[in-house]
């Protein structure tokens, strides 16, 4: 048995997949403590993990447009969004973070921290206490990758010198905003005994194992990766909120409606879809999530809004998914063959957006389409059989990948490394002296 420390923020579509994760090992008989917002603490015992709340790290009490700890929603434009998530999450608050998984690790040692991306300090953390560390994407691959674009805008990949012109300037900039960071990310390091860094992102490339929990086959192809990063299919598990749900009567098509789990400025969009799925002969099932009450939704007859449904079981009636591009829900839908509209607000729903259209699976929208607009692609999805077949074949590859738990897998065989390593260079270093 191997003691795992996950941390994890409650700030999106995060919690759900890494707790299914955490979930997993401790199945496999490992003790699992997860470090995360106090809300979260009954959905971490439901996995059979143990939660350790943030202290010092900004944290989350209550789920409601109040407790957001970033705000992003409130940014101008994308790169005061990303501003917002680089300061509020991930290297603002790194040095708090980081004290809170150092208290921890003293309490109780682990033989390997695992952080979703954006606590920083959790990995800093770990790298000074000398434990492996891992982190979890649970959406496409963040980081800068020979032969794909820049992660942000939503870019389809580069074709011929002016793509790769636009990737490269683009590249340039998204690294120089990051950067601004960087001072206070070293900073942060160097109290804990770490050398500085180049970029802020090494921090997440220096890393033990980076595991990408998406599927291979919708992600973008790369002409290389590090060879640390391994891609190790989505977790499908609903959030332990979802409640019951029962098919509404009828015939039409059944059209499934997900939206952020979090406040992204986003009650105008739901009433726009819920206007669309008026103007067609459709089923619509809205679910709002914690962050929006299904009575701030004006719907139709032919729209039911609730506040969450299992979207597992709901996507085995449904015949087409609207979605703001969230990684969990398109995900979900192509598992299950089913086609999607796409309306990305923000935070990596572009990119999401940008690997839905290249497969074939769904179109894109602009999240101020007008509800003629928005009806014109439902009905396109449910019409035309193409975008069926691509979710089917993309269902065929993620059956094949979350077929073995290799995501557990990979934390065991780091822990493994990990060990077998210690005393070999215990050795070596016996041997010269």
């Amino acid at each position: 048995m191997s003691d795992y420390l996950f941390a994890v923020l409650d700030a999106g579509g995060a919690v759900p997949p890494v707790l299914s994760v955490a979930g997993s090992l401790a199945e496999r008989g490992h003790d699992v403590r997860v470090l995360a917002d106090p809300v979260v603490r009954a959905e971490v015992e439901a996995v059979g993990a143990r939660h350790v709340p943030w202290t010092h790290g900004p944290h989350r009490h209550v789920r409601s447009k109040e407790s957001d700890i970033a705000k992003d929603w409130q940014a101008r434009t994308p790169v005061g969004a990303m501003a917002t998530t680089r300061d509020g999450f991930m290297v603002g608050p790194a040095a708090e973070f980081a004290r809170d998984t150092l208290d921890e690790l003293a309490r109780q040692p682990a033989d390997a921290v695992v952080s979703e991306m954006l606590p920083f300090g959790a990995m800093i953390a770990g790298q000074a206490a000398g434990v492996p560390v891992a982190v979890l994407f649970t959406t496409v691959l963040p980081l800068p990758v020979p032969g794909r674009p820049p992660f942000g805008p939503g870019f389809m990949p580069a074709r011929g010198l002016p793509g790769r012109l636009r990737d490269a300037g683009v590249g340039r900039l998204s690294g120089a905003m990051w950067n601004k960071a960087l001072p206070r990310l070293n900073a942060t390091r160097a109290a804990h005994g770490l050398e500085p860094l180049g970029h802020v992102f090494d921090q997440i490339g220096g890393t033990d194992r980076m595991l990408v929990l998406t599927s291979e086959a919708f992600d973008f192809p790369a002409a290389e990766l590090p060879p640390h990063v391994r891609y190790v299919g989505p977790r499908l598990a609903d959030p332990a909120w979802a409640e019951e749900w029962t098919p509404p009567p009828g015939d039409e098509p059944l059209v499934l409606v997900g939206m952020s789990s979090t406040y992204q400025k986003h009650t105008g969009l739901l009433d726009r879809v819920a206007e669309a799925l008026g103007r067609l002969p459709v089923r619509g099932l809205i679910t709002t999530g914690p962050a929006v009450a299904p009575e701030e939704v004006s719907a139709p007859a032919n729209v039911t809004v609730v506040r969450s449904a299992p979207h597992a079981q709901v996507l085995e009636h449904a015949a087409a998914v609207v979605t703001h591009a969230g990684h969990g829900t398109v995900i979900k839908s192509l598992a299950q063959g089913v086609p999607v509209v796409a309306l990305p607000i923000g935070r990596d729903q572009p990119d999401v957006a940008a690997r839905l259209v290249a497969s074939g699976a769904g179109l894109r929208l602009r999240p101020g389409s007008p509800a003629r607009r928005i009806a014109a692609a439902v009905e396109r999805v449910l019409d035309e059989p193409s975008f069926r077949v691509a979710a089917a074949r993309l269902a065929d590859a993620i059956a094949s990948e979350v077929a073995q738990d290799r995501a557990a897998a990979e934390l065991e065989a780091l822990v493994e490394e990990s060990a077998t390593a210690a005393p070999m260079a215990t050795s070596a270093t016996a041997a010269a002296t």
